[in-house]
């Protein structure tokens, strides 16, 4: 099978954009734990609450805005609870759901943070790009991001199977999964729903899955 092969200018154009990606970040979730005291991590998930009405998202609600792992944010939220950022409520209609928010601690944290992050997004990469060269990305980020499930789905048959795991009143908890077909209840870690499969098509991770180390920035880091 010919795997089609990047000529020289599709190899430097993608190298480029990987280096563009990690150097950037790299440097913005540096300078933003250094004035604030803040990773960039915890920085996502207050921006995130911020943005919505009276400061609290459902689990699955916040993991989808986030687009992490259920396993990551899990463990993200209980670092932040300890942290007096965030608090975990229970949901009314939902017994086997939860509600993450921001607690006044937290409010006070992004509001001080979010000028800064804007000031060292500006300064590492919109300083260096003129207007046209704004509109290309745009276009750019527009083009292959319409174009990612038709993609997903030339790439294999989605997973056939998703964990079921039952609530756990703490969140710090894992809990035991078991396969069930696909359309049946399935639940995470903390009592949310969960999707079948991630944009790949991939099978869920199970929920004892093994968090990840983080690095300075809280991302995961290798091992």
């Amino acid at each position: 099978m010919d795997p089609g092969w990047l000529n020289e200018r599709e190899q430097r154009a993608w190298r480029a954009y990987l280096a563009l990606n990690a150097e950037v970040q790299r440097r913005t979730a540096r300078q933003l734990l250094r004035e604030t005291g803040l990773t960039i991590a915890e920085y996502a998930v207050l921006a995130r609450l911020s943005e919505a009405p009276g400061g609290r998202l459902r689990v699955f609600q916040l993991r989808v805005a986030a687009d992490w792992e259920k396993t990551r944010l899990t463990h993200q939220i209980t670092r932040m609870t300890a942290r007096g950022l965030v608090a975990r409520e229970p949901c009314a209609d939902d017994p086997r759901g939860a509600f993450v928010v921001l607690t006044e601690a937290g409010w006070e944290a992004v509001a001080a943070a979010a000028p800064r992050h804007v000031a060292h997004v500006r300064h590492w990469f919109f300083d260096a790009l003129d207007p046209e060269q704004v509109d290309a990305l745009l276009g750019i980020a527009d083009s292959v991001l319409s174009r990612l499930p038709e993609a997903d789905r030339t790439m294999g048959e989605p997973c056939t199977q998703r964990p079921v795991c039952p609530g756990d009143s703490d969140i710090s908890e894992m809990s035991e999964c078991s396969p069930r077909g696909v359309g049946a209840g399935s639940c995470d870690a903390v009592g949310e729903e969960v999707p079948p499969c991630d944009a790949a098509g991939e099978e869920v991770p199970p929920c004892d899955e093994a968090p990840a180390d983080c690095d300075e920035a809280g991302e995961p880091a290798t091992r």
